[in-house]
């Protein structure tokens, strides 16, 4: 598998590298090509409904920051430009910035999962794919510091913004890329009874249902955050999966962070991320995290208080 993996990397680096260039070398064409409100196109009328989906009513110009609104491709000179766009100025506030014990979205993401006292080790491969703090770190030194801690985990739709903002105010300690496997799934019973879109014993839809588990295989950024009291040492992951291969992080060791600031970013492909807190404090999620809620970036998601 290790192999297949990177040479699955070496692919993938490739297609990243075209999906970037304004000027590819004939014949490929533009990757910007797909770019168009043709039937097939990224802004056709049913995939511009799809990328306006959680915009609360504005249009996408209104939203992103677009070269050029009234150009058939928004004036992106690359697809990766596209799928790295950022937010308008002003259209992702921070709200309640002077609470520190308040945690806010990192990404924009429907909400996966969340657990209380995650163990150092687990049972990661089983059905209920339970969080293995040791391998989700890759061994890293601050991993038992997490020990008994919580997890958050969300997912990253296609049509999401890509970049990764900091949830707390604190200063970067740490930071590393994890490489791991692509398009990897559990095997499974395909889908569940009421599976919205798929029937009973569907096998499609396998990465999805696989979202615990790829946070110990999938490529993945982890940062290590020192919070303001009381939230303390954090870790965001930046989680990979199916063919997104480049989780770039934007932040170095020992940056100051507010609330909002960049982290980094993924390209092409939907994508996971979770944040890890550490013991000793209690998170009590705001009332807006259930399963499979869209949340926006920066929205307050939780608020910490030390444990006694």
């Amino acid at each position: 598998m290790h192999a297949f993996n990177r040479a699955m990397k070496k692919l993938l680096d490739s297609w990243g590298v075209y999906l970037a260039n304004p000027n590819p070398p004939a014949p490929l064409p533009p990757s910007n090509s797909t770019l168009n409100k043709g039937p097939q196109g990224w802004f056709s009328p049913t995939a511009i409904r799809g990328l306006e989906a959680h915009l609360g009513g504005l249009t996408f110009a209104q939203t992103y920051v677009c070269p050029d609104s009234t150009a058939d491709n928004y004036g992106f000179a690359t697809w990766d430009a596209f799928f790295i766009r950022e937010f308008q100025p002003g259209m992702r506030p921070v709200l309640f910035r002077e609470e520190k014990a308040l945690i806010h979205n990192a990404c924009e993401s429907t909400v996966y999962k969340t657990a209380e006292n995650v163990q150092l080790h687990d049972q990661f491969w089983l059905k209920d794919q339970k969080y293995s703090l040791y391998d989700m770190l890759n061994g890293h030194a601050y991993a038992e510091q997490f020990a008994g801690g919580t997890v958050y985990q969300a997912f990253l739709g296609r049509a999401d913004y890509h970049r990764w903002h900091s949830p707390v105010k604190g200063t970067i300690l740490d930071f590393s890329i994890i490489p791991g496997t692509y398009f990897a799934a559990l095997p499974d019973s395909g889908a569940e009874v009421g599976d919205p879109d798929l029937q009973p014993g569907d096998p499609r839809g396998a990465v999805m249902r696989s979202q615990g588990w790829l946070t110990i295989a999938a490529t993945r950024a982890l940062i290590f955050i020192q919070g303001d009291d009381p939230i303390g040492l954090m870790c965001f992951i930046g989680v990979g999966m199916a063919e997104v291969s480049t989780c770039q992080v934007s932040v170095q060791k020992g940056d100051a962070v507010e609330i909002g600031d960049e982290l980094g970013m993924f390209h092409f492909g939907g994508s996971s991320h979770t944040l890890i807190f550490r013991p000793g404090i209690k998170i009590t999620w705001a009332d807006v995290v259930q399963q499979d809620t869209h949340l926006w970036i920066n929205s307050v998601i939780g608020q910490a208080t030390i444990v006694p």
